[in-house]
């Protein structure tokens, strides 16, 4: 069936406006209306300055087209698909549907961005052929960042049309579809908000501090450590009564959501006065005059904010036995995730992967289940007098998921086990895991067969960082692609694809005068990456996420990238007082010079490549790491995470079918005039108090690297010659005290000295 061309979306508030900003980062046309006149034209100007940014890219930004509903409904008639995003009222929405239906053509899909209105209601009394393509697109906020779309139809609806939609949101808008049930709140907002409510009660009876509940319910649970409270300030506390309301307005007086919903002076008393959360005064947490505040909980003061300790979550029938907050929040919520299933989600791994993609909980609740032991869990229900439910029930002596035969399955609710399948086009290297061992291995990384003639190299220390360990195995995979394989994809599952050389490291061997070892690190890099780029084969790097110093130049090294669309890519080692030295400045320069938006000449390449790195910039998304070049043009952007590792391996195998090294660049350095400007440069920041002192000693190092040493203007030094000067100025700097300050700075508090 074909795409979507062309989309609109009525309403521009918040939500509405970012779901049309993600549309135009998929780079699709979308008319954005709005009932007030200059409604939707204020909310993309908005959009450009808001952070975290809705828009993937200025470029973006201007794919979208503002309008109003009283004179642009019109335009409807151009759209494949129409999503509402209008106030939660059923009567001004059916009022809108019943316009859009006198326009729109035949097989226009039109859906409804609602969380608390069922389907049914919606198309209540409407025509046959609007229900059959009508549904539910339930995005999450923020729609750019948020990966779960919760996708409701009904019986009536086109399942043709419902694919397409899915397929669509899946592909372009990088989107996890989760078919939910035509229930109260769906599945995430469901069991989330019952969470969330019992976390706040469970805590105030408890008379605990919002600091001890958020230590205690974030990362024990692999939850993110904004916990209950955190989160809630993130969300806004005046979205809370509205959702809770609707959902205790829909549900029947059985449902164990009425027994956690009660009325709360505090939270009411804090909307009123403004304390919405972050987007307010505050919230449960705020930036006072001497630093981070809370607020108490039994006398609504503010008061400064104290550190709690975090429970070990290795053992978690330890810590629901110890902690009774744990036990009273995590317990319920455990329990009603296992009553959802049939009337919210027809399978576990529905709601497990809402959880996982609209809470960012690391495992759902089945698979903590699994953690626990669900016959574990039903005895401590029973014995506490809470409901058991029947799927906890089915499960004794059972695990909710299990591997089989090298394949992934959960139970059902016929009490059997189905084969957990991904949808057409996934590869997932867990999934090949669980059927093969690594060809290569080592403490710090892992080579896989992939398939096809395609090897995976993937980094596999802390936060993917790069050490002496990973570079060898690196070397050796680079030895053995050419024997059987054709290509090789860099690639892993971890949360962010490479955090940069592991400092630790290098800090430790500082502190010992082990200079050795930090130059044979600087070596080492420097070689396997350059041998990597010149390869008989292609190299495809795929990063996601963070992509930082040394992972970032690996993939400047790679021969192309397949990059998700949320990849944060940057040069950052001036922010640890340290220059690029795996030829990150080499890579720069080249593509800075081959840029045919450039003026000719030596100076404009390095002075561009100086403001980029000497400011640690690392780009906000994808398209924007294209317009910094720390992706080519003609490198693949993958909208949805899950699709990353078989785009890339599709590109390899294009690439190996024809497939030269390339040349080595030709470089024109501007010399000691060019390095006398950029240091000079400096200065006057540093006079403006936008650079510090040491600021000055490490950009110093950085020009000489970008102006070729004491090569003269009329020189033109090799690769390998910048590489030189690339080890030579890393090593004076990580000899500085002002550069062992910095990193341990980095490494202690996750923060850049400013000395």
């Amino acid at each position: 069936m074909e795409s979507i061309h062309k989309a609109a979306v009525i309403g521009a508030g918040t939500m509405g406006a970012a779901i049309a900003a993600q549309f135009a980062n998929a780079g699709v046309p979308v008319l954005l209306l709005d009932v007030v006149p200059d409604g939707a034209k204020n909310a993309i100007a908005k959009m450009l300055k808001t952070e975290p940014a809705p828009f993937m890219s200025a470029r973006a930004a201007k794919l979208v087209t503002p309008g109003n509903i009283a004179d642009d409904l019109s335009q409807l008639a151009s759209c494949d698909w129409v999503v509402e995003a209008i106030i939660e009222r059923l009567d001004v929405k059916q009022e809108l549907y019943r316009k859009i239906d006198a326009i729109r053509r035949p097989g226009t899909a039109v859906s409804s961005n609602t969380s608390t209105i069922p389907l049914a209601k919606l198309t209540e009394g409407m025509p046959e052929n609007f229900k059959r393509d009508f549904l539910i697109t339930h995005f999450f906020n923020p729609p750019r960042y948020m990966r779960l779309l919760e996708l409701v139809t009904s019986p009536e609806t086109d399942p043709d049309l419902a694919s397409k939609i899915s397929n669509f949101t899946d592909h372009a808008l990088g989107k996890s579809v989760v078919i939910a049930k035509d229930s109260p709140g769906f599945i995430a907002n469901r069991l989330g908000v019952f969470w969330l409510q019992t976390g706040v009660i469970e805590a105030m009876d408890a008379g605990l501090t919002v600091e001890e509940a958020d230590a205690i319910m974030g990362r024990p649970f692999g939850i993110p450590k904004t916990g209950v409270f955190g989160l809630i300030d993130l969300v806004g506390l005046d979205l809370m009564p509205h959702i809770n309301a609707s959902l205790a307005g829909a549900l029947p007086a059985s449902d164990a959501f009425h027994a956690t919903n009660r009325d709360l002076p505090l939270t009411k008393k804090m909307i009123a006065e403004g304390y919405t959360g972050r987007k307010g005064k505050g919230g449960f947490y705020r930036k006072g005059a001497k630093g981070r505040e809370a607020i108490d909980l039994a006398t609504g003061e503010y008061r400064p904010m104290q550190k709690a300790a975090t429970p070990d979550g290795r053992d978690l029938q330890a810590l629901l036995t110890q902690s009774r907050y744990a036990w009273r929040v995590m317990g319920q919520t455990l329990a009603y995730a296992a009553s959802l299933v049939p009337e919210a989600a027809e399978d576990i791994h529905a709601i497990d992967e809402a959880m996982r993609l609209g809470y960012n909980w690391k495992l759902g609740p089945f698979e903590l289940i699994d953690k626990l032991g669900a016959d574990w869990l039903a005895d401590k229900l029973a014995a506490d007098n809470f409901p058991v439910p029947a799927l906890l029930t089915a499960a004794r002596g059972k695990k909710f998921y299990r591997v089989e035969n090298g394949a992934r399955e959960y139970l059902g609710q016929d009490s059997a086990y189905h084969k957990l399948t991904r949808p057409d086009g996934v590869v997932m290297l867990e999934d090949i895991k669980l059927t093969s061992k690594p060809l290569l291995k080592n403490a710090s990384a892992s080579v896989w067969d992939i398939g096809d003639g395609v090897l995976c190299f993937e980094l596999t220390s802390k936060s993917n960082s790069w050490d002496q360990q990973n570079l060898e195995l690196l070397d050796q995979a680079l030895d053995l692609v050419p024997q059987n394989h054709k290509a090789l994809v860099i690639y892993n599952e971890g949360s962010h694809f490479s955090a940069g050389a592991n400092l630790g490291l290098a800090l430790f061997a500082a502190n010992i005068a082990a200079w050795g070892e930090i130059e044979k690190l600087v070596s080492s890099g420097q070689r396997i990456f350059k041998k990597l780029k010149y390869s008989p084969f292609p190299s495809i790097a795929a990063p996601f996420g963070m992509a930082l110093g040394g992972g970032c130049e690996i993939v400047l090294h790679s021969s192309a990238a397949q990059a998700h669309a949320e990849t944060y890519i940057g040069l950052v080692e001036c922010g640890v007082g340290l220059v690029p030295a795996w030829g990150g400045c080499t890579e720069m320069l080249a593509r800075w010079a081959a840029n045919k938006a450039m003026p000719r000449g030596p100076m404009p390449a390095a002075t561009k490549v100086f403001e980029t790195v000497s400011t640690a910039t690392v780009s906000k998304s994808a398209a924007n790491a294209k317009e910094l070049l720390f992706l080519r043009e003609s490198d693949g952007i993958t909208m949805n995470r899950y699709r990353l590792l078989a785009d890339a391996k599709a590109k390899a195998l294009s690439l190996a079918e024809h497939y030269a090294p390339p040349e080595p660049p030709t470089y024109q350095l501007p010399g000691a005039d060019g390095r006398t400007a950029f240091t000079m440069a400096v200065k006057d920041f540093r006079k403006k108090g936008l650079a510090t002192p040491y600021d000055e000693v490490v950009a110093a190092e950085l020009a000489t690297v970008l102006s070729g040493g004491e090569a003269d203007l009329i020189d033109r030094p090799t690769e390998q010659q910048i590489l030189e000067i690339e080890h030579a100025a890393f090593m004076r700097l990580m000899k500085q005290d002002g550069t062992l300050a910095r990193i341990e700075a980095m490494l202690t508090t996750g923060k850049p000295l400013r000395n």
